[in-house]
């Protein structure tokens, strides 16, 4: 194949690229229902996780709290059994009478303390299942809109797939080296790695190139030609 056929199959990989590069942007641009629903689903996940923490934080807490309490009733009723056994004169009676005293208050605080916590576990409960069914009755629909989605996907892809095999089939055919050479300056140029020059002036760049770089770059010659401005390859069509 001559020189200035291998520029043009690689102007025709340009062309391909740019259409599939549209593609591939376009399977990002989901719908709004779509990401609306994405959303709202990753707040109810959020929001029932911070839930369930402040649950668990809670529910240790009333453990703890009813652990003390049923050691204290214990301890209640040990010394009483105590007192009624060993208590003889009234300075013992007393001296039981304290310690009894002490721990029921102690019994008290701890009920008290379990009351605002033994809510917060309701409360806390009803949230969570409450979220949990938000996150159900969104299931289907969500569930409809990623098929959906992933339809759409597909057909872009499905509408990509003649033109990849197209390209396959041009980069085989066409030097290795310039492929290469191409590749790495559309990886540094917005996705454009050879261009096309009318009225003397680079069309990826729009400067006025040289009379002899448009010479050279019009006899299709490799080493390819390139602007010497924005440095993408110069294609004469």
């Amino acid at each position: 194949m001559s020189e200035s056929g291998q520029l043009e199959q690689l102007y025709r990989v340009q062309v391909l690229d740019l259409e599939l590069d549209r593609l591939r942007a376009e399977e990002d641009q989901i719908s709004d229902g779509l990401r609306a629903a994405r959303t709202q689903q990753g707040s109810i996940n959020n929001q029932l996780e911070d839930t369930e923490i402040e649950l668990e934080k809670v529910d240790r807490q009333v453990r703890q709290l009813e652990l003390d309490l049923a050691s204290s009733r214990d301890q209640v009723a040990r010394n009483r059994t105590e007192q009624d056994r060993n208590a003889t004169n009234a300075k013992l009676q007393s001296q039981y009478e304290s310690v009894i005293l002490q721990l029921s208050e102690r019994v008290s605080d701890y009920q008290e303390a379990l009351e605002p916590l033994h809510a917060q576990q309701v409360a806390l409960r009803e949230r969570a299942s409450g979220l949990r069914g938000e996150h159900k009755a969104l299931r289907p629909s969500l569930g409809s809109l990623e098929e959906a989605d992933e339809a759409r996907v597909q057909g872009l892809r499905d509408q990509g797939q003649d033109m990849r095999t197209e390209r396959a089939g041009l980069v085989g055919r066409t030097e290795p080296r310039l492929v290469k050479e191409y590749e790495l300056i559309r990886k540094g140029k917005k996705g454009i790695g050879i261009v096309s020059y009318t009225a003397g002036r680079c069309q990826g760049c729009n400067v006025q190139l040289p009379v002899n770089i448009q010479q050279r770059a019009a006899g299709g010659k490799l080493p390819p030609v390139k602007c010497p401005s924005c440095g993408r390859i110069l294609f004469k069509i």
